[in-house]
């Protein structure tokens, strides 16, 4: 029978017997005699031990009303070690020997109360995982930002979750430590070396401050309570101050981050279009890239680089604000980065000066054509195009340049094609092509106009224009045009048909008709220059038109306040121009409705990628609209998609902003 004890160890109650009190009392004050020598911090090491012992104890004890024997004991002595073990650890230690206790304890993860930004949670991590404590808090920061909070979410939620290493055993723990008499001792005393070096430091600022003081002056400022203010003041400031750079670091890592990665994805994709040889729109280089000396990698690697690097130096720039203990770049790294970035802006500014001397000078290559034709019969214009190369609905003279693909070669094409007609003062009819570019010289901008590719036909008294010419794919910058004048003799009757309508250009008349309204009429040419035959005709036409298009809007304003028209599902009026097409809608419906939104509300809509059916019914195409007050958008209908809803588009003139312009 033996007697039992309760004791209170570490801050826990436990029920031991008379023999394990005996040993572990011996055991503890063995522990305080090999620490007589060093009484630094004794006591507090002496309750570390004490606070371990505890815990071990506790792990054994499944009901409250156990009782501590000596086997359990001797299993913690086991653990902890002997204290003469920590007495040959020490002389190990000394003479230069490795040692390592047998007994190693797994890491248990803590919050770091010592090294924290918020609450030590990315410390704790770091201290887990063994990984800088910078990635970590990146790692949080990262899915803070592009995972919609969840990185906020994570961190409160290990707040409040891992408890905070406190104790020293805690702290061993954490860190991976053996908890064990000779590690508890080493980092008590690393502790107390530390909390003496810093008030060694602080006395010896002291005393110089106090060996170097005016007293007078400080006495003065002890008084001051306004000088207490001010500095208060100061330190709110110098963390606010702080506070705002952490968050300049984390908007640089953020930016600079996203810039980085974007110029990844985009030279990975730009490759690869490259090697594959990709046909198609989805890589758009900048001009300069067209007429340079440099190839196009060479290119896209500088931009690159001067992009990429100053980006890479601001994301290192905001890890050291929010890390200043992170590694420095080496100054050969540094020095290499920064030599490759000059190249990189000498390429790129020698390209861009190439490019600015490409466009220095005009020039133009100029063609005359004999024309022969019936003099009896209307000579007639036409304006066709090559939906082969590139399809267009509505025909009209742009400015801009598109790249295209004719026998497997990378051209130019453009629409900016010009039709004059103007009296042969020879008396012969003929046709002058000047085509025009731009070059480093006059002779080569001379040569360039000459390599434009412009062709027309003329029989059956029929001219037929191309709509359209092929350049050089290095000249797609360039401004370029070709300007095709037919000269025809007194009394010569010309017919402008639809489709010149909007390439004819500064075709003079006595009647000062504008170009697009010459179309489909007949024009004479006198010995004052072209005289309409049709026009007033035309012109009572239209009134008689307008007279019955009144009528019918009369009819309309029955039911509505405005004026109001109808054809097939679409509606215009004062108010709203809305356009539907659906499953039944044919390529000629398509083609009227698109002529009247033009002729109603000048709105232009050009139809691409068209595909239609046996019924001529629309399959595929894509719209593209512009409303021409500043509202544009697109409509893309794929294989089958309009037979289950239809498609189009709704300008309305009453709004404003998203409300007044909507496609489906």
């Amino acid at each position: 029978m033996n007697k039992t004890i309760n004791i209170n160890l570490g801050g826990f109650f436990f029920h031991i017997d008379e023999l394990a009190y005996q040993k572990l009392k011996r055991y503890l004050d063995a522990i305080s005699r090999s620490l007589s020598d060093d009484p630094q911090g004794k006591e507090e090491i002496i309750a570390d031990i004490e606070t371990r012992i505890s815990e071990l104890l506790s792990e054994r004890i499944t009901d409250a009303r156990q009782v501590i024997n000596e086997g359990d004991i001797d299993e913690v002595i086991a653990i902890m070690g002997q204290p003469e073990d920590y007495t040959e650890a020490e002389e190990y230690a000394e003479s230069g020997s490795y040692y390592q206790r047998r007994n190693q304890s797994s890491k248990k993860l803590f919050r770091d109360g010592e090294d924290k930004f918020l609450a030590g949670v990315a410390s704790g991590l770091g201290h887990y995982f063994n990984i800088d404590v910078i990635w970590i808090r990146l790692g949080f920061l990262l899915l803070t930002l592009a995972g919609f909070g969840f990185g906020v979410i994570g961190y409160i939620i290990l707040w409040v979750l891992l408890p905070e290493a406190k104790t020293t055993s805690e702290k061993l723990q954490m860190e991976g430590e053996a908890v064990n008499i000779d590690n508890i001792e080493k980092k008590i005393r690393n502790e107390f070396e530390n909390i003496s070096s810093k008030v060694k430091e602080g006395a010896h600022e002291l005393t110089d401050k106090i060996s170097n003081a005016d007293y007078k002056k400080l006495g003065n400022q002890t008084k001051s309570g306004a000088q207490d203010f001010v500095d208060t003041l100061g330190k709110i400031l110098l963390t606010i101050f702080k506070v705002f750079g952490k968050f300049m670091g984390v908007l640089l890592i953020f930016t600079a981050g996203v810039t980085i990665i974007s110029l990844l994805f985009g030279l990975f994709f730009a490759g690869s279009f490259e090697i594959l040889n990709f046909d198609g729109d989805l890589v758009h280089y900048p001009p300069f890239f067209y007429d340079a000396t440099l190839p196009k990698w060479l290119l896209t690697t500088f931009i690159f680089m001067a992009i990429g690097i100053p980006f890479v130096a601001l994301f290192i720039l905001g890890l050291r604000i929010l890390s200043p203990n992170l590694k420095k770049i080496g100054t050969p790294t540094t020095l290499t980065l920064l030599g490759i970035w000059f190249v990189a802006v000498l390429g790129l500014g020698f390209s861009a000066v190439e490019y600015g001397t490409s466009r220095a000078y005009d020039g133009s290559n100029v063609s005359k054509h004999s024309l022969t034709f019936n003099q009896e019969e209307p000579l007639k214009i036409r304006v066709v195009n090559d939906d082969n190369i590139y399809y267009m609905h509505s025909l009209r003279r742009r400015g801009n340049s598109i790249d295209v693909n004719v026998n497997d070669k990378d051209t130019k094409y453009s629409n900016n094609v010009k039709i004059d007609v103007a009296k042969s003062e020879t008396g012969n009819a003929y046709i002058e092509i000047k085509k025009t570019s731009e070059g480093r010289r006059r002779s080569k901008a001379g040569e360039n106009a000459k390599k434009i590719v412009y062709n027309f036909k003329s029989a059956n008294n029929t001219i037929v224009f191309d709509a359209f010419y092929l350049s050089e794919i290095q000249n797609l910058w360039k401004e370029e045009e070709v300007k095709a004048t037919i000269y025809i003799p007194e009394g010569t009757t010309i017919y402008f048909e639809g489709s010149s309508r909007n390439f004819l250009y500064g075709v003079d008349n006595t009647e000062n008709i504008y170009d697009r309204d010459m179309a489909n009429h007949h024009f004479k040419m006198t010995s004052k220059g072209l005289e309409c035959n049709d026009c007033e005709t035309d012109k009572d036409e239209d009134r008689n038109n307008s007279n019955d298009d009144n009528n019918a809007d009369d009819d309309n304003d029955n039911d509505n306040d405005n004026e109001v028209s109808f054809m097939f599902d679409s509606t215009i009026n004062d108010i709203k121009a809305e356009f539907i097409i659906d499953s039944n809608t044919t390529k000629r419906e398509l083609e009227k409705l698109i002529d009247w939104f033009k002729y109603r509300k000048n709105i232009d809509i050009d139809i691409s990628n068209a595909l239609y059916d046996a019924e001529n019914k629309i399959k595929r195409l894509r719209l593209e609209i512009d409303c021409n007050d500043g509202y544009k958008g697109v409509v893309n209908i794929s294989n089958n998609v309009i037979n289950d809803l239809s498609k189009g588009f709704r300008r309305l003139y009453n709004e404003e902003g998203n409300l007044a312009f909507k496609t489906w």
